[in-house]
């Protein structure tokens, strides 16, 4: 396929994906959610085609060709050369950025409609009418919507007690327009997007990669000579001896570094950015529900804030006839002159330009709950989510599952932990009583995790079958001063069920009997 054929083709692809609006109506009506997974599944093997072909046409290093392309050195070229060079290095470069771009932004399609399945998946499953078997979706679609017995009944069931937002899907950058999503956000939105990247990136200790050496030897006719050597991870601790084996006994090292890894929790850029996306945008959906019923409680006079902003809007943009439209300064002095003006008449600023004491303390009120609270509800979101992720799934599980979190590190160490040392309780509170949202507020979340993994690891062996949801439920319990049924609740998950796990911990943390023992010191060991 043609370059500019393969260009035109996923662009108009991605243009009609972001005309296609998803809506989330009645989603727990099984055709509704076939018929959106269903569509998400086609456009992500389709996406996925797009990008094979344009590796395979050299799309990922668009710019080497561009080294062809030069001008000859001295006096032997002339001008018309010159020029002519140029503009074909001119054209070669636009193509270059254009091969760049567009597969960015199948990259940034590709990872956001894996997020948005990995949502569904988690969301629903399918039960056999006839012999009760479940299966996934994505089971279900291998199968071609048939049983194992023969059965092609199914009855769809929404799974509370798994880890999905299924809110965040529609505000995905699903058409790859991750630049244009960013663009639309507003100051508040900007810093949350900006908190919620620092999570997702957030990088575990360096690990080494790659060992670079520069050593020095003599080869069969006596010749000196120095060379670069790149060593894998595996000769970290015995790399002299590695490279004495290849090039002798006489070989000497002359430099030596150490190229270090350093893997985030979610490890790949494209879905790092979408999540943020998602998620920012969703919690601006739930500002604009719930913003108006908070401040009314907090302030003195809600109409008279709402009206201040109006008269701020209805000049900020605006640029009268009569002034140069680049004489910034001038335009800047006239709007500020126009906004006092109606200050003034509405008793909102003296004559100084001084605002009322009232409107300023409202002004500021509403400042701190839009820092504090509104600009910090979906960094809250998120590390919840993260945080049940783990502490509701098995190691395996996240190993070989598409869960929400696509490239998400199976396990976290101590670096990583860090971030969920945070509290947003305010935010917390505040989601917990102006809507359906349940979250826990707790504390050291990080020690919890460090929790989890190390339970994973004492019962790797065990023959222990454990609901891990209700796990998760239970290490909270046993490790925080949080009530079982408010726990049950937020993970909705049957006190019984909990109950039964907590006598799984006691069982492997505590072993009665001498061969449990033994099995848990050579755990230890």
């Amino acid at each position: 396929m043609e370059e500019s054929v393969l260009v035109n083709k996923a662009e108009n692809y991605l243009k009609e994906i972001a005309n296609d609006t998803i809506i989330l109506d009645d989603i727990e009506d099984f055709d509704n959610f076939k018929s959106l997974y269903f569509k998400l599944v086609d456009r992500l093997d389709h996406l996925q085609s797009l990008k094979d072909d344009m590796d395979a046409q050299g799309y990922t290093t668009p710019f080497t060709s561009l080294n062809r392309y030069g001008t000859k050195a001295g006096s032997d070229v002339s001008l018309e050369e010159v020029g002519e060079n140029s503009r074909h290095n001119q054209i070669f470069r636009m193509r270059a950025n254009s091969k760049k771009n567009i597969l960015d932004r199948v990259k940034s399609a590709i990872d956001s409609h894996k997020i948005a399945i990995g949502n569904l998946e988690q969301f629903g499953y399918v039960k056999c009418n006839s012999c009760y078997k479940k299966y996934s979706m994505d089971e279900y679609r291998q199968r071609q919507a048939k049983c194992s017995c023969g059965s092609q009944g199914f009855t769809f069931k929404v799974n509370k007690e798994s880890t999905y937002r299924l809110e965040i899907i529609p505000f995905l950058p699903l058409s790859g327009n991750y630049m244009v999503l960013m663009g639309e956000l507003n100051s508040y939105g900007r810093e949350s997007f900006k908190q919620v990247l620092n999570i997702l990136k957030q990088e575990r200790k360096g690990v080494v990669k790659t060992i670079s050496l520069l050593i020095r030897f003599r080869d069969k006719n006596n010749r000196l000579i120095r060379k670069n050597v790149t060593l894998d991870s595996e000769y970290v601790n015995n790399y002299e001896e590695e490279v004495r084996r290849i090039y002798g006994r006489n070989v000497r090292i002359e430099a030596l570094r150490f190229h270090r890894t350093k893997p985030a929790i979610i490890d790949d850029k494209h879905a790092r950015t979408a999540l943020a996306l998602g998620y920012v945008k969703y919690a601006e959906s739930i500002i604009f529900e719930i913003k108006d019923d908070i401040l009314k409680r907090r302030l003195t006079d809600f109409k008279r804030l709402n009206k201040y902003y109006e008269i701020i809007a209805k000049y900020e943009n605006q640029t009268p006839d009569y002034i140069d439209k680049f004489d910034l300064n001038a335009i800047e002095a006239w709007r500020q002159s126009m906004m006092q003006e109606e200050f003034i008449k509405l008793n909102y600023m003296d004559r100084f330009g001084n605002i009322k004491r009232s409107l300023s303390r409202d002004l500021k009120i509403r400042d701190s709950i839009y820092k504090n609270t509104f600009q910090n509800i979906a960094s809250t979101l998120i590390m919840w989510d993260i945080f049940r992720y783990y502490l509701t799934t098995s190691n395996n599980s996240r190993r070989i599952v598409n869960g929400p979190f696509p490239y998400i590190r199976v396990e976290l160490d101590r670096e990583q932990r860090k971030v969920f040392q945070n509290d947003y309780i305010k935010v917390i509170d505040t989601l917990n009583s102006f809507t359906d949202i349940k979250i826990i507020s707790l504390a050291e979340k990080d020690l919890l995790l460090y929790e989890k993994f190390k339970f994973e690891k004492q019962s790797r062996s065990s023959n222990i079958k454990f609901n891990h949801v209700a796990l998760g439920a239970a290490l909270i319990h046993e490790n925080s001063d949080i009530e079982l049924e408010e726990i049950s609740n937020a993970f909705n998950i049957n006190e019984s069920r909990v109950k039964k796990e907590i006598k799984h911990i006691d069982q492997i943390k505590n072993p009665k009997s001498d061969k449990s023992k033994k099995f848990l010191d050579l755990i230890k060991n």
